[in-house]
C-alpha cells in the first residue's frame, strides 16, 4: 500500500490547496517514516513467512502501527501543520497521517497492535487483503487511479493563462512519479 498512500495525499490535495503537496505525500508515509529508523535498530522488525515481495511480510511495526502510536504521531503531526498552515490544515494533515493506520488495517495481516508493544496483549489488527494480491493491487490502483484524477481536474480548473501550463505540467509529473510509485509497489511480487 505504499503507492496507495500517495494516491490519497494527491485527492486531499484537491481539496486542501493550502496544504503543501509535499506535507501531504510526506503525512501518508509519516508512520513508515518513523519505522525505517526504528527497523534500522531492529526496535521494529518484519519476518517473511510467505515468502518476499508484494505485502508477503508479517510487520512488527509495534509501536509506529499500534493504534494508539499512529494517533499520537498525527496528532503531533497535525499541531505543527496548524502552527505552519493554520487550523484547517492541522485537522487535514492529522488526519491524513492517521490514513495511513486505515489503508494499513485493510491490507496487512494481523499484525497491528492496539497499544505500542502490544502491551495489554490485545488481538492484533489488519483485515489481509494483501492474502489477495490481485485485490490489494486492484484497492491501490483505485486510489491513486481517484487520487490523482482528483488532484489533476483541481489543479487545472486553478489554473488561468500561464499558470494553467504549469497546472497541466505538475500534473503530468505527479502522474509519472504515482504510476512509478505503483510500478515499484507490484514489481515485488515477481
Amino acid at each position: 500500500m505504499f503507492a496507495g498512500h500517495f494516491g490519497l495525499a494527491a485527492g486531499i490535495r484537491a481539496k486542501a490547496p493550502e496544504v503543501p503537496l509535499w506535507a501531504l505525500m510526506l503525512g501518508t508515509q509519516l508512520l513508515d517514516v518513523v519505522f525505517l529508523p526504528l527497523y534500522l535498530t531492529n526496535v521494529e522488525t518484519i519476518d517473511n513467512p510467505f515468502g518476499t515481495g508484494y505485502g508477503k511480510g508479517v510487520i512488527h511495526a509495534d509501536y509506529t502501527h499500534s493504534l494508539l502510536g499512529a494517533l499520537i504521531i498525527s496528532l503531533l503531526a497535525g499541531l505543527i501543520a496548524r502552527w505552519l498552515w493554520g487550523k484547517r490544515a492541522g485537522w487535514i494533515l492529522g488526519g491524513v497521517v492517521f490514513s495511513h493506520w486505515i489503508l494499513d488495517l485493510v491490507v496487512h495481516r494481523t499484525d497491528m497492535p492496539l497499544l505500542p508493544d502490544n502491551w495489554g496483549s490485545y488481538p492484533l489488527l489488519g483485515f489481509g487483503a494483501w492474502r489477495f494480491e490481485s485485490l490489494s493491487i486492484a484497492i491501490e490502483l483505485l486510489i491513486l487511479i481517484i487520487g490523482f484524477w482528483m488532484y489533476a481536474r483541481s489543479a487545472i480548473q486553478r489554473g488561468n493563462g500561464t499558470r494553467k501550463k504549469a497546472e497541466i505540467v505538475s500534473s503530468i509529473v505527479l502522474g509519472c512519479l504515482l504510476g512509478f510509485a505503483l510500478i515499484t509497489d507490484v514489481t515485488s511480487l515477481f
